[in-house]
């Protein structure tokens, strides 16, 4: 199959390709069907940071979305632990036991941000029980669970709940101060963070820091003439030291130290810096050479240069990267929540 200049993007093709992932995955993607909804969220969000959800059915994908909420039994008392947010799947509903939820919060981020996109109208829907619940699974150390028993805990789900609370415009569900002492506690002596305290940094979990702080006001989007001074929340200087040193030769962001680029990180690590203020420290031609090398053939984006065939997951940061690069035919990006901004 003849495939796109290297320079050029294929905006046709990609949205063909987020179309066809929404109404039907491929087979390897079965291992993955406990996370349907955030695959779904993947394909949507991809649609509309392609300004192609008129390709879709919103009402429709609405619908699809809300059947997965779980919801108490009339007499469930919402404050013996369970959590009542999304399931990520129709085998989680069919597990579900007498009083049990299975929903949890990855889940429920996924669900929120889909009908985020689509312009679904907050005022019909129902948070309190979503809120409520919510509140026990955070711990007395400020960070959460994903699922009311028996799981970790880490920065992943702190942000979550923080991007539960900010779509749904309301911060009753959580401690916002133990979770900022969380997240500081993340911090590592290279100044990116680990997913929990002592571990190494990562890509994924300092956005996830930072974007939970920035959405919890605890963080400017300004600090491109304070970056000498100190702050009280993070160090943010040695932050922006780890963020730049993961731009590698090849022009592509790498996770970790001394592993390879990855389409992925592209949003994740740059995000970081757009949220401070200092995307401009990017070396933005390189980087959008080393994107296009990952631009498949079929639409979408692969992990790795060169590779043939995409996957959901990386198309869609592949598409968030592009858009902090200004892509013209992208759609603008809320960075914090990670999803197309609404005009």
């Amino acid at each position: 199959m003849e495939g796109p200049e290297p320079s050029e993007f294929a905006k046709e093709r990609h949205a063909a390709f987020a179309e066809m992932m929404l109404h039907e995955l491929p087979r390897d993607y079965a291992s993955q069907e406990i996370n349907r909804v955030t695959l779904a969220y993947f394909a949507v969000s991809s649609l509309s940071l392609l300004r192609s959800l008129h390709r879709v059915d919103k009402d429709q994908i609405a619908t699809w979305v809300l059947s997965f909420q779980a919801k108490p039994k009339e007499t469930h008392n919402v404050d013996d632990g369970k959590f009542f947010g999304f399931c990520g799947s129709r085998s989680c509903q069919f597990s579900e036991g007498p009083g049990q939820s299975v929903s949890n919060l990855a889940s429920t981020y996924s669900a929120l941000a889909i009908l985020k996109v689509i312009g679904y109208d907050f005022q019909n829907f129902d948070s309190s029980i979503i809120l409520e619940s919510m509140r026990s699974l955070q711990m007395p150390d400020g960070s959460f669970m994903p699922i009311d028993s028996g799981a970790e805990t880490d920065l992943r789900f702190v942000y979550c709940a923080a991007a539960i609370s900010s779509i749904l415009n309301d911060w009753s569900g959580m401690d916002r101060e133990k979770a900022k002492d969380y997240i500081i506690k993340c911090q590592s002596y290279d100044g990116g963070f680990g997913l929990i305290p002592g571990s190494e940094s990562h890509g994924g979990a300092t956005y996830c820091a930072v974007a939970a702080l920035f959405l919890m006001g605890f963080i400017q989007n300004d600090y491109n003439n304070s970056l000498s001074l100190p702050t009280s929340t993070i160090d943010i200087p040695s932050l922006v030291e780890w963020c730049i040193q993961r731009q590698g030769a090849d022009g592509g962001f790498q996770g970790r130290a001394n592993k390879d680029s990855d389409t992925c990180y592209a949003f994740w690590v740059g995000s970081v810096l757009k949220m401070l203020g200092l995307y401009h420290l990017v070396n933005k031609s390189a980087l959008r050479t080393f994107l296009f090398t990952c631009q498949s053939p079929y639409g979408g984006f692969t992990k790795f240069p060169y590779e043939v065939l995409p996957d959901l997951y990386h198309s869609y940061y592949g598409f968030a990267a592009l858009s902090l690069l200004e892509e013209k035919e992208l759609g603008n990006l809320s960075v914090e929540l990670g999803l197309a901004a609404l005009n």
